[in-house]
Parts: structure tokens; C-alpha cells; sequence
């Protein structure tokens, strides 16, 4: 072997490796919201990839992800992917993406490329998710997500949810489309994060990726909730008003579209540099994210000269800022536990400023995490703010060996970081579940933070929204011994909380008064409050729907669960260990003594027919008759049974358009019928 081909060899592999890694993070970023790699970090492995295709043409692959642009759909690179619940549809331009760059010098060299005397428009860079709206005769009718660039979702129900968005636009041409970025705004962000902390759900990394998960919800109302907004940027279709990019803006700002005040017509290099220094420190004021600025030739005729190459048009371009971090002390590892008993590291920090405020902690995540960094205290970390929101340790200093510290205890420089194996608070063995990053405490009776924090998720405003009852007063009462699980609420008197330090008779009535309505709060809202693992708010006004009493809930099994809409395996599984705990019934039966409504309205279908008993069905796709839920709904009023898992007991699936590939493959193997819409309705006549 020569000297070429020794160096080949690993370049080859290297091309290969990228290419797999790269559609990895696409599929973290675009699909699943949690990316594990930063926009730099991501952007230089693509200019490496780039680089190593160049270099070796022969091994070009039209799949590589140098040719496309990252996918939202829920499979990329199948034309028949889709999320669920989602009708994909064709885009009628391609969405592509932009060209990413992060020097200042770049940008001016772009800029002075660019034909004699051209106009540049320059805007922010907003972080959130593209949407394409298309408008027919003043009416909005579609809105569709990025997609693969080719094809995206159609979210136009969620999209009508958001207040920005025009439904309705007079005096525009029959058609045209609007493309613009759907945000959360920081303080709708940081109400989010809280509400998904109360209850030990993964936290949004930033307003992008909270943005994108709630878009892709499968009920309005939550995305209401939520409170999106959204800008647009760009108008497209045929004769549409105006000879410039900035002209046509001026005119959908005219019909009502919200368009930021933030764009400016540049005419050379220096204004361009003067905005990007500028918005680099002024966008921290913004209620919004923001990640950088767009340039964009501002005249249409040199837009359409210049083109596009396979993933970007050659006449805009971004420059992203740089994420402000700071090298710092990690002076100690502390542990918080949680409600559910998960033990969560974090890093106590000398402080440091960062955009605009002092940090001092930061989330350590969990054992894996630490291990990967290989941090320990002593070290010089890496602290910068994810989303410019969430403080996050990024790696370490080299570290200097013998550095004396006197208020740190280093670890010799041959000791590994050691998860503690008892529970900080109350000396219990601590498990780690199979598959699972996290350590629990399972002394879920026995353990003072999970005991509170059960109560207090308990009172809360969302669940049974019992006045008076807040934290300090919770901890007060546990200390006093009146307080050792939810249903020692239904027994306070009115003597033994007027009596506690910084109460009174005025507070214990309040409370009584609070703990007395919270008897007429509804089922679904008790079976929130009740603080099973992973059912949340919204998982359990849908459970509730299915499953109308406690009763009903406490002999499902998990298989049943699964049927339900967004009730997946693992809370199924949780559901189901909830109600083995003999703890948990005890406490069930005094808060059904007390009064507590353990029963709703029945939402269940009446029975039709008998057609379907015996029968477990799966269903799979989507629909042109019926929506899935309706199709839910006459499986049971025919007396069959809905699970949301192919096995040999299934007596076949109903099986839509674009039916999931997995389920496809599991019925294949194991020769379960695929039943179409049309036979099924035809079955049940």
C-alpha cells in the first residue's frame, strides 16, 4: 500500500462516520427537539464533510446529508413519512436552509462578491420553527412545517392557535405564501420549564426546541396554552406586488402580517458590520430568541440571477453569534431529589457573569453526563447559557495538577468522579431503572423531598389548588408531624394549623375553606394531582376520557393503556406500578373517604353492535373518512378492544396512509392482517 492510500483510507472512513453522526444530530435537532451538538459544532462537522466529498467524488451519495436539508418529518428521507397525527403535503417551493457562518469576516467577503451596487437586507435571525403559510383568496389553508425542504406537516390547526398569525388577509392576490419562524417567547419559555420542572419532565434545552414540540402537539388547546407567536420574512407566488424583498415585507406588514421593525436596507459592508455589532448586544433585550443575522439581496431580479445551489440560495447567507461562555471554578457537586426520588446533580460554580447575569449553579444532568466530561471539583470548567436561558457546564481546562484551593476538595488526579449510592437525604439505596440515565431514591414514603414535593405538586394550582398550602408552610407542617402524605391534608384541624409559627386562625380557615373545595375538583384533575410518574396535565385529562373512575383505571393493564393517545410503554408501566403499591391504595381509600371525586362523566361510546368482541386492534396512519380518535371510538362502541402495540394477540390493524414502518415490519413477521379503512367501515357496516 503506498503512501495516497495509507491516507485515504482513514479519510474514507472519517466521510463515512460524518455522514452517519451528521443525520444523527438532524434527526435529534428536527425530530425528537434535544439536540446533543451545538450549531458550531454541527456546522463544522458538515464543512468537514464537505470537504471530504469534494476530495473524494466518487463515493458521492444524493443522500448525504451535504445535499439536503434536516428533516422534521418523524422518518426522513421517506416520501411518506409523517408525524403523526399530520398530513404531510408537497412544498410548493422548496424550504431550504441557509448558508451558516461565524466570522465577521466571511460576511464582509460574501457581501463584497456580491454585484456593484447591490442592496442587502439585513434581519435577525430568529430561533425557532419554519412554517410555510399559504393564503387563497385572503384565506389561510395551509400551514406546513420544513419538512425534509421538500414536504412538510400540515399544522394549520395549531397554527391557527397563534394570535400573530392572520386567519383572514384583504387585498392580496388570490394566492401567495408567507414564510416566517415560529417562536416561544422567553417568558412563555421560562413558564414552560417551570411547569415541566414541578413535574420531573425533561426540560426544553431552549425556546427553539420548546417551540417545535409544542407545534407538533396533537391538541390545539395545549398549544394555546402555550402561547406561541410568530415573524415572517418572506413573501413568494406569482405577481405578487413589489421589485424588492423589502418592498414586499413593507406590503405584508400592510395586510397585518408581523413583520419585525428590527429589518434595515443596507447599502455596503460598513452598515452591515454596524448592524451585526449593533443587534450582537441589543438582542438580549428582545422578548424572543434570536441567533444571528440573515442577509438577504434585497432586489428580486439579482435574487433569481444568482440562483440556489442543492441546499441554499446563493443570495443570503447567516451569521450566527458566537455563544457567550466564561471558564470558571467548579467549587463542589451537590445533589438535589426530586419528587419522584431522581437524584440530580449539579455544579456549584465560583460565579461568573453571563449575558447580563451572575451564574452560580449549574444542571450537571446525570452520572453519564459528568463521566463523559470527565469533571471533578477542582476543575476549570466551561459555563455557558443554553438558549441564553439555562445555564450548562460544556467541558473542562486542562487541569492544573496540585492546584492548592483552599475552600475546594480536590480529587487526586487518579480518581474518577463517584456517583453516590445512598440518597443524600435519607441514606436509602439508590436504583438505576434499565435504560434509564437517572438514579432514583425508591424510599418514596420515607424521604423528605419526595414527601413534600408530592404535597406540593398535590396543592397546586393545576391540580387541586388548595390556597395556603405553599412550600415553606407544607415544610413547616411536615417538621411538626401533621404532614406525611397527601391524604394527611383531609385530616388537618383547624386548631392544629392555627397553632404553627407564623399561622392563625385567619390561615386556618383559609385553608380549611381551600381544602374543602378541592373535594369538588374534577376526575381528571385528581388523577393529575395524584403525582404518577410521567402523567402530566395533559396525558391525564386523556386518560381520564378513556378510563371515567379509579375504579375502571386500577385493573387496566398496560397493553390497554397504550391504546390511549400519547400514553407510551413507560407511562403505561407507571401507571401500572402505581396501583400494585399497596402504600398508594391505602392513601387512595382515605382520599376517597374524605370525598375526593374518583369518578366523571362516562365519555365512552355506547355499544353499537358485538361485531368486534374479542378483538384487539391496532391502528396505524392516517385516515381519509375519519379521524384516528373516531375510529378509536367505533372499535369500542363494537365491542373490540384498542392497543397500541402489534403482537401475535392482535387481530389486525387498521392500517392508513403511511402506516408506521416498524409496525408494518412486526405485522409482516408475524402474519398479522392489514384491514383498510374501506374494509373496516364495510366490517362494521
Amino acid at each position: 500500500m503506498d503512501l495516497f492510500s495509507q491516507i485515504e483510507e482513514p479519510e474514507r472512513e472519517e466521510l463515512l462516520a460524518l455522514r452517519k453522526e451528521l443525520e444523527e444530530q438532524n434527526y435529534k435537532y428536527y425530530v425528537l427537539n434535544a439536540p446533543t451538538m451545538s450549531d458550531r459544532e454541527f456546522d463544522e462537522k458538515m464543512h468537514r464533510l464537505q470537504e471530504l466529498e469534494a476530495r473524494y467524488p466518487d463515493m458521492f451519495d444524493p443522500k448525504s446529508p451535504t445535499q439536503h436539508v434536516g428533516s422534521d418529518l418523524a422518518v426522513s428521507h421517506q416520501p411518506s413519512a409523517v408525524s403523526k397525527g399530520f398530513e404531510t403535503v408537497k412544498h410548493k417551493y422548496p424550504m431550504l436552509s441557509l448558508a451558516n457562518s461565524y466570522s465577521r469576516e466571511e460576511i464582509e467577503d460574501w457581501v463584497r462578491k456580491l454585484p456593484s451596487g447591490v442592496e442587502i437586507v439585513c434581519e435577525l435571525k430568529y430561533d425557532g420553527l419554519s412554517i410555510s403559510l399559504w393564503y387563497e383568496n385572503g384565506e389561510l389553508v395551509r400551514a406546513l412545517t420544513r419538512g425534509d425542504g421538500q414536504q412538510g406537516d400540515d399544522v394549520i390547526e395549531n397554527i391557527k392557535t397563534i394570535p400573530s398569525i392572520p386567519r383572514h388577509v384583504v387585498g392580496t392576490p388570490s394566492t401567495f405564501e408567507m414564510r416566517g419562524e415560529v417562536l416561544l417567547p422567553w417568558e412563555r419559555f421560562e413558564a414552560l420549564n417551570k411547569e415541566r420542572e414541578e413535574q420531573e419532565e425533561p426540560l426544553f434545552a431552549n425556546p427553539r426546541n420548546a417551540a417545535s414540540g409544542t407545534l407538533k402537539l396533537q391538541d390545539p388547546k395545549e398549544v394555546a396554552r402555550r402561547g406561541l407567536t410568530a415573524y415572517l420574512y418572506y413573501m413568494l407566488g406569482e405577481n405578487l406586488p413589489g421589485k424588492t424583498h423589502f418592498e414586499r415585507l413593507s406590503t405584508a406588514r400592510k395586510w397585518g402580517f408581523n413583520i419585525s421593525d428590527a429589518i434595515k436596507v443596507c447599502k455596503n459592508v460598513d452598515e452591515v458590520m454596524a448592524y451585526i455589532a449593533y443587534w450582537d448586544t441589543e438582542r438580549k433585550n428582545l422578548p424572543v430568541a434570536t441567533d444571528g443575522i440573515v442577509l438577504k439581496v434585497n432586489d428580486l431580479a439579482t435574487q433569481e440571477e444568482l440562483g440556489y445551489t442543492a441546499k441554499t440560495p446563493r443570495w443570503a447567507i447567516a451569521y450566527k453569534f458566537p455563544a457567550e461562555k466564561q471558564l470558571t471554578l467548579l467549587k463542589e457537586i451537590t445533589y438535589q431529589v426530586g419528587r419522584t426520588g431522581v437524584v440530580t446533580p449539579v455544579a456549584n460554580l465560583e460565579p461568573v457573569q453571563l449575558s447580563g447575569t451572575i451564574v452560580q449553579r449549574a444542571t450537571l444532568h446525570n452520572e453519564d453526563f459528568i463521566r463523559s466530561l470527565d469533571i471533578r471539583p477542582g476543575d476549570r470548567v466551561w459555563v455557558e447559557k443554553g438558549g441564553e436561558i439555562i445555564p450548562k457546564i460544556t467541558g473542562r481546562a486542562e487541569r492544573e495538577i496540585g492546584r492548592p484551593r483552599a475552600d475546594v476538595a480536590l480529587l487526586p488526579e487518579s480518581a474518577e468522579y463517584a456517583f453516590p449510592d445512598v440518597c443524600p437525604e435519607c441514606g436509602a439505596k439508590l436504583v438505576r431503572v434499565e435504560g434509564e440515565a437517572a438514579w432514583r431514591c425508591p424510599n418514596e414514603a420515607g424521604c423528605p423531598p419526595q414527601i413534600k414535593g408530592k404535597i406540593e405538586h398535590f396543592v397546586s394550582r393545576k391540580a387541586m389548588n388548595i390556597d395556603g398550602l405553599g412550600e415553606e408552610t407544607i415544610d413547616l407542617l411536615y417538621r411538626q408531624g401533621l404532614l406525611h402524605n397527601i391524604a394527611d391534608i383531609y385530616d388537618l384541624k383547624a386548631e392544629d394549623i392555627a397553632s404553627q409559627e407564623r399561622l392563625g386562625e385567619k390561615s386556618a380557615q383559609n385553608m380549611l375553606a381551600g381544602i374543602e373545595a378541592s373535594k369538588q375538583v374534577p376526575w381528571a384533575r385528581v388523577l393529575f394531582a395524584l403525582g404518577i410518574r410521567m402523567v402530566g396535565e395533559t396525558t391525564a385529562k386523556k386518560i381520564a376520557r378513556v378510563y371515567n373512575s379509579i375504579d375502571s383505571l386500577q385493573w387496566a393493564t398496560a397493553e390497554q393503556l397504550t391504546a390511549i393517545e400519547d400514553v407510551g410503554p413507560q407511562i403505561a408501566e407507571n401507571i401500572v406500578r402505581y396501583f400494585e403499591d399497596i402504600r398508594n391504595l391505602e392513601i387512595l381509600e382515605r382520599l376517597r373517604q374524605a370525598g375526593l371525586q374518583f369518578e366523571g362523566e362516562s365519555l365512552q361510546p355506547s355499544a353499537i353492535s358485538h361485531q368486534l368482541d374479542g378483538m384487539s386492534i391496532v391502528i396505524s396512519g392516517t385516515f381519509a373518512h375519519h379521524s384516528r380518535d373516531e375510529y378509536k371510538a367505533m372499535i369500542e362502541a363494537h365491542g373490540g378492544k384498542n392497543v397500541g402495540s402489534v403482537s401475535k394477540k392482535t387481530s389486525f390493524i387498521l392500517a392508513g396512509e403511511n402506516m408506521g414502518p416498524e409496525k408494518r415490519k412486526k405485522a409482516e413477521e408475524l402474519g398479522v392482517r392489514l384491514m383498510t379503512e374501506e374494509e373496516f367501515l364495510e366490517m362494521i357496516k
